[in-house]
């Protein structure tokens, strides 16, 4: 029998697709079209964009279980953020998507179908616990050290830090550039944290609120992450080419 979709689950996924589109649009109006916004590059507006991608990774993680066609969604994910390397490499080079938020998201979800039956076998809070640990420990390992946003414990052996493949690991080589960079350390574990979050629900769940076109837009997220941002940049061409 066919899991009816949770209109909850979709509801968060939409506001996070909405606050992510929001935040790319001021990208391409800082960036691309050259709009002074000083607020955009500070603590608040980083805080807003680490607040999305955490939203995301944790919601994926947690639905992880839900999904009857795991294969198929990590797969998807995977190529869409394949897709979206290749656009850039070929026509935005100077905007290059490498190891971005779909990669991750794919790379994950194929990762985990193998250690399924290890995850079922660690209790639920102590993989809690463990996952988000380790994601702190590692949350700034892409600049060469341990610690979290700063805090540096350890530096990170540098010979780990060597070309593409280690970048996609998490140690990008020396003049590494991606506009959109998800390594598989740190976040995998803030995706693993989701995971066992789901495992401490309710045996029970509410249904969840649902709005409309919010909720919509949650069910076709991957549909819409590749779409939106082809739109924003066409509709924000358009209005500064009607400028005088």
């Amino acid at each position: 029998m066919k899991k009816k979709r949770r209109a909850g689950l979709d509801t968060i996924r939409g506001l996070a697709l909405l606050s992510m589109t929001a935040y790319h649009a001021c990208w391409d109006l800082v960036w691309t079209f050259g709009l002074e916004m000083p607020w955009y590059q500070s603590f608040g507006a980083y805080v807003w964009q680490q607040g999305t991608c955490w939203t995301f990774l944790l919601l994926s993680g947690y639905c992880w279980t839900l999904g009857r066609r795991k294969l198929w969604r990590g797969l998807a994910s995977f190529g869409g953020g394949m897709l979206v390397t290749a656009v850039t490499v070929l026509f935005m080079p100077e905007n290059l998507v490498f190891c971005g938020v779909l990669t991750l998201l794919g790379t994950s979800t194929l990762l985990l179908i193998p250690l399924e039956p290890l995850m079922k076998r660690i209790p639920a809070r102590a993989g809690l616990a463990g996952s988000f640990c380790l994601f702190m420990l590692l949350r700034d390992v892409n600049r060469g050290w341990l610690g979290f946003e700063g805090v540096r414990l350890a530096a990170a052996p540098s010979f780990f830090y060597r070309n593409l493949m280690t970048a996609c690991l998490g140690f990008p080589p020396r003049g590494f550039f991606s506009t959109d960079y998800f390594s598989l350390l740190p976040w995998f574990f803030l995706f693993l944290t989701g995971c066992f979050l789901y495992r401490l629900r309710p045996e029970e769940e509410q249904e969840g609120c649902s709005i409309p076109l919010v909720t919509a837009m949650g069910r076709h997220s991957l549909l819409i992450y590749l779409a939106h941002q082809p739109i924003i940049y066409g509709v924000l061409w358009g209005v500064y080419r009607l400028l005088p």
